[in-house]
């Protein structure tokens, strides 16, 4: 994809090479697995894991340390907030059009560990958004998981829609679809929550794909295959595609992403339409 030279977006806390003070995650392991099983691409669920990642780092110190970063880190993060950039100005474009007003939120890229306003994680939990703190957070290592775990082809567009996924979460937020989607699971059984979290996440893809047709508008930024990498990194992250390659077998009621299929279509969906309001992935399950 084509990024050089475009506006860097002013709201990306770059802690790479920090090391993490005060309480640490013990994370890999099963719980980095359960972790990444509940929210890969996510943002919501990181909240129910606070406590049990509380309690894991609990009563553990590590100094602040800081490293110069390496030159491929430091074009690493002009990328990175160029991206975020062009999402600031495609939503607030869209919020714009639609007489809203759109705040940005910011992007902390991290090293290993991260103390959020939802609590700690470590990079073993994906990137995630914290509607706590309206902040995403994301260590690069991820990708490189992405592709060697899970079969994903990589890419710098992929990683744009990731971050574009997540930024989705954001737009939920401030548009009070987050909020509405806890109130529907109150009551509910596991899996009907779980559905309610599926359309949760499907959205964010579809805002994903809104976000692309429009910075394809703007700036032209696509080349050929970069929409291949986006639909490789939303097949790869799958709750089928995860549930298969962890465990060997499927559990549908405990999906709260969508599969693979359902990913890249609705990926798809706001991609070709461009139209915010044809994404009501709540449709299905009212």
């Amino acid at each position: 994809m084509k990024w050089s030279g475009r506006r860097q977006s002013d709201n990306v806390e770059d802690r790479r090479g920090m090391s993490s003070g005060g309480k640490t995650i013990v994370g890999g392991g099963i719980i980095g697995i359960i972790i990444l099983l509940l929210n890969t691409f996510g943002g919501e669920n990181v909240q129910m894991l606070t406590p049990i990642l509380e309690q894991m780092g609990q009563g553990q110190s590590a100094p602040t340390e800081q490293r110069a970063l390496t030159s491929e880190e430091i074009e690493e993060g002009k990328f990175i907030k160029t991206i975020v950039a062009d999402n600031e100005d495609v939503w607030s474009k869209i919020f714009q059009e639609n007489n809203m007003d759109y705040t940005n939120p910011k992007l902390v890229l991290f090293s290993e560990a991260v103390e959020t306003k939802c609590g700690n994680a470590t990079s073993a939990s994906g990137p995630f958004y914290c509607p706590a703190d309206q902040k995403v957070y994301m260590d690069l290592t991820f990708f490189e998981e992405l592709k060697t775990k899970f079969g994903a082809e990589g890419g710098d567009f992929a990683t744009a829609y990731v971050i574009a996924h997540e930024i989705g979460h954001h737009v939920q937020t401030l548009l009070g679809t987050s909020a509405k989607m806890r109130q529907m699971q109150e009551g509910k059984s596991q899996a009907e929550a779980n559905k309610l979290s599926v359309a949760l996440e499907l959205q964010a893809d579809f805002y994903a794909g809104v976000w692309t047709h429009y910075n394809q508008k703007m700036n032209n930024f696509l080349e050929e295959g970069d929409i291949d990498e986006a639909l490789s990194a939303a097949h790869a992250v799958g709750d089928d595609a995860i549930q298969a390659k962890i465990q060997g077998h499927i559990v549908p009621e405990s999906f709260t992403h969508g599969t693979s299929a359902q990913r890249k279509a609705w990926f798809m969906k706001g991609y070709k339409s461009g139209d915010i309001n044809q994404g009501d992935t709540f449709a299905e399950i009212r």
